[in-house]
């Protein structure tokens, strides 16, 4: 791929988003990568550069929450979450660039709905467990995390309502949770011949903004507005949810 400079612009924006949700600002952020990354390439490969990029990331995460995970959760919701995985992949290999522009327009608009309307009010909401529940949440956490990063809100949901996580044991079972999942999401996609590794060298350049990102994070997560914060997030990821939906690729 030329490196051009939007491509450049962008990919550092990318790895900036990476390193400030690993950092402390939220999971949420991850999904407005592929999005971005559409601006200047296919879906598909939009997905699998960012992927690594998630990866490398993931080991900052993982040592500041270093056995703050429970077990418990990553034993029961990561075997589903595998055939989710595979679903996910199976689908990003056969559908065109324009139908998965559609697609992850319409998930990524799905997680503005959620975090606008349903999660406000998941507090008020009055919970009786069903062991079903954590295979469902497996199955459609793997297959959001595989088509469009966007395996975070039913995850959250779910694990919002064990009452007996702290909130550091939700963290860390979290990031351990999508770690493994990313983990897994590269064999799939090396099979379907979906995962180029000259787009991996493409982005070697900016890997060390992640942890320079990541530090950023981490100080300066108690001193935002979040409200303020959430609500750009938010704006930028309908934007982007509605240019992948209206306009065709080029």
């Amino acid at each position: 791929m030329p490196i051009q400079p939007l491509f450049v612009i962008i990919v550092i924006i990318v790895c900036v988003i990476i390193g400030l949700s690993k950092g402390g600002l939220g999971a949420a952020l991850v999904v407005l990568c592929v999005p971005l990354l559409s601006l200047v390439m296919p879906v598909q490969q939009a997905i699998s550069m960012t992927l690594p990029l998630l990866i490398f990331a993931d080991l900052f995460a993982l040592a500041a929450f270093w056995q703050r995970w429970d077990m418990h959760y990553i034993k029961l919701l990561l075997p589903p979450a595998i055939v989710g995985i595979l679903v996910g992949t199976y689908l990003l290999a056969n559908l065109d660039d324009l139908a998965l522009r559609r697609v992850v327009g319409l998930f990524v608009l799905m997680f503005v709905i959620y975090k606008v309307v349903i999660e406000p009010r998941l507090l008020n909401v009055v919970y009786t467990p069903r062991n079903w529940h954590g295979t469902l949440t497996g199955v459609v956490s793997g297959f959001g995390s595989a088509l469009a990063n966007v395996g975070g809100p039913p995850f959250t949901i779910y694990m919002l309502f064990q009452q007996e996580l702290t909130p550091i044991a939700f963290a860390g079972t979290a990031t351990l949770f999508f770690a493994i999942v990313n983990v897994l999401k590269l064999p799939p996609l090396i099979v379907a011949q979906k995962f180029d590794l000259n787009d991996l060298t493409s982005v070697l350049w900016a890997l060390p903004v992640i942890p320079l990102s990541v530090y950023i994070g981490r100080r300066v997560v108690n001193r935002l507005n979040r409200k303020r914060f959430d609500q750009m997030m938010l704006a930028l990821l309908t934007f982007n949810a509605v240019f992948l939906l209206t306009v065709p690729p080029s």
